[in-house]
């Protein structure tokens, strides 16, 4: 198959990925994901673990499409939905999450299954056979930029919902964050992180 115009979903779907100053309606598309579900304390080393599972899978996953089959595309940015949070007397249970990266629709599930046997013959960790590939569609949300730590998120996420209700919507599912900061390289105050909310009517 002959080599093709390389794909970035960040920027084709610059809509799907906007980082307004204050809240506003999207509509998102229904995409495909590499996926990993956990409940690991965020921050912590098992946390990271999974990370770097997700991160091994999505490169190996890159270049072997554009080795074998001409596909050549962009790595999604981290993402991240947040199923339960923990009780505030206690930060270190009640987490689950779902770590996810968008791929091009045309990446399957041989794809993924021959992925993780070249990770696994180079002697790459065991988990990440936990990697999957999830269809989502969110459909309408609120979105906005969240500029800090993570820790103030709930004040933009509050915006949100007041927002949703200001329009006669009703928040639906676990908070959706995606990262275009790298904490290990930013500062708290300077990390930007686009925070969803999925609604309905």
């Amino acid at each position: 198959m002959p080599a093709t115009d390389k794909i970035d979903l960040f920027k084709s779907l610059k809509t799907e990925y906007a980082s307004p100053r204050q809240p506003r309606l999207i509509n998102t598309s229904p995409g495909r994901y590499l996926s990993l579900t956990g409940s690991a304390v965020p921050g912590s080393e098992a946390y990271g673990a999974h990370v770097a599972d997700l991160y091994a899978v999505a490169y190996t996953m890159k270049f072997r499409a554009k080795l074998h089959g001409g596909l050549d595309y962009a790595v999604g940015k981290l993402e991240c939905i947040w199923l339960s949070l923990p009780d505030a007397r206690d930060a270190t249970t009640g987490w689950r999450w779902q770590l996810l990266m968008r791929v091009p629709d045309a990446i399957g599930e041989d794809d993924l299954a021959t992925t993780i046997d070249a990770l696994i013959d180079k002697k790459k960790p065991e988990s990440v056979r936990d990697v999957q590939l999830v269809a989502l569609h969110e459909g309408r949300c609120v979105q906005m930029l969240h500029v800090g730590p993570y820790d103030r998120e709930p004040e933009t996420f509050a915006l949100m919902a007041e927002f949703a209700a200001a329009e006669g919507l009703s928040t639906a599912g676990g908070h959706h964050e995606i990262y275009l900061s790298d904490p290990r390289r930013v500062e708290p105050d300077r990390l930007k992180t686009i925070l969803r909310l999925p609604v309905t009517s």
